[in-house]
């Protein structure tokens, strides 16, 4: 339950009560009941939690993951070619494709429904975002999912996957990039994330994601072609893939870095989150952080008037049309039975 506390004035120069939330935490064993209360940022027993010496030291002692690396070169090298292939039917496909993939995909997808669960749906429904979450470019939903339910439960500290504490580029990017694969992986998403491998379709993602982002790009390609040849086909297939992934990867991963760094809070929580107004915009209400961690199954982010989340409109929109219910919402529960 949440407490009032004193004002933090200097992270709310206001100076109005701010609340304390519980503290967020997810499990290292996943029964139904501890995926429930990591999902809600309750929390789970410490005998339950990884404790590393330094995490950050025993990823860069285990070495680069290079076929992740050799994603994200491709990826960032594909982008060079942007300037030479612009038409503007390419940039009007990047800007939706950012908002499909990133805002539907992975905020909406990966983030709201897979790993906090604040609304249910049907299977299907599920099953496709979790495939559009796959053309973001970012991983399968359980390595997703995984990874954010670990950042909650050491959020700012050892055992983050990516904590600005251990430098700004590596909550950024870098982190990505020491992932250690093979067993250790797998033992990861399994503490983190068994209820994603305990759904079929989803657990079938882990290895569908290439294929998936293949057939999309030669989508893109054949597209490209039919109205307008080659050389609109390039554009397509350089902006539509390389710059809108490098796009929606860099909104997202701003999450991660700088709604750590800078910004305001409403809420102390015990790590370093912050609401920053830019990144909310490019990643469709996920800069409201601090917001997000005090309340983490909470379906909206914006929790004042001026913090406007695109994405829970989507998810009430989904709800008028019968396709969401149980909108996780006890904020406001929570304020009105004071």
């Amino acid at each position: 339950m949440a407490t009032v506390i004193e004002p933090d004035t200097k992270d709310n120069p206001s100076g109005q009560k701010i609340k304390k939330s519980t503290k967020n935490a997810d499990p290292e064993s996943f029964s139904h009941s501890d995926v429930a209360l990591a999902s809600a940022g309750q929390v789970v027993s410490t005998s339950k939690m990884e404790q590393p010496a330094n995490a950050r030291k025993v990823k860069l002692a285990n070495g680069l993951c290079w076929p992740i690396v050799g994603w994200l070169v491709l990826i960032h090298v594909g982008l060079l070619a942007a300037p030479f292939t612009f038409t503007w039917q390419a940039l009007v496909l990047t800007l939706g494709l950012h908002w499909l993939t990133g805002g539907i995909g992975i905020c909406l997808g990966y983030h709201r429904l897979l790993t906090h669960g604040s609304f249910k749906t049907y299977a299907p429904v599920r099953w496709l975002l979790g495939a559009v979450g796959c053309l973001g470019g970012e991983g399968s939903p359980a390595d997703w999912v995984a990874n954010h339910r670990k950042h909650h439960a050491h959020s700012d500290e050892d055992g983050d996957p990516h904590s600005p504490n251990d430098g700004a580029w590596w909550s950024h990017i870098f982190w990505i990039a020491w992932t250690t694969p093979g067993p250790v992986r797998t033992q990861h998403i399994q503490r983190w994330a068994r209820d994603i491998l305990n759904d079929r379709v989803l657990a079938s993602l882990v290895y569908g994601f290439l294929p998936l982002n293949f057939i999309f790009s030669v989508m893109l390609f054949g597209i490209g072609y039919w109205l307008g040849g080659t050389a609109m086909a390039t554009s397509f297939l350089v902006w539509g893939v390389f710059v809108r992934l490098a796009f929606v990867m860099h909104s997202t991963w701003l999450v991660n870095s700088a709604s750590h760094m800078w910004g305001y809070r409403n809420y102390v929580t015990k790590d370093n989150s912050r609401n920053l107004w830019w990144v909310a915009l490019l990643t469709y209400g996920e800069g409201w952080h601090n917001n997000h961690h005090a309340y983490p199954s909470m379906a909206m982010h914006g929790h004042r008037w001026w913090e406007i989340d695109t994405t829970f409109l989507v998810i009430r929109l989904m709800r008028r049309l019968g396709l969401a219910w149980h909108v996780v919402d006890y904020k406001q529960r929570r304020e009105a039975n004071k």
